[in-house]
């Protein structure tokens, strides 16, 4: 995803294909994040 959005903002187009019928993965998933238990939302 930021990979994503650092070539997007370069003005290179960029497509995203999910095949799961939301974005992030696991990380999507998760509560907290370790090391600083950010909220992951």
């Amino acid at each position: 995803m930021n990979a994503a959005l650092d070539l997007a903002n370069q003005g290179i187009k960029v497509h995203l294909i999910e095949i799961e019928p939301t974005i992030g993965g696991k990380m999507a998933q998760l509560d907290r994040i370790y090391p600083t238990d950010d909220c992951a939302i």
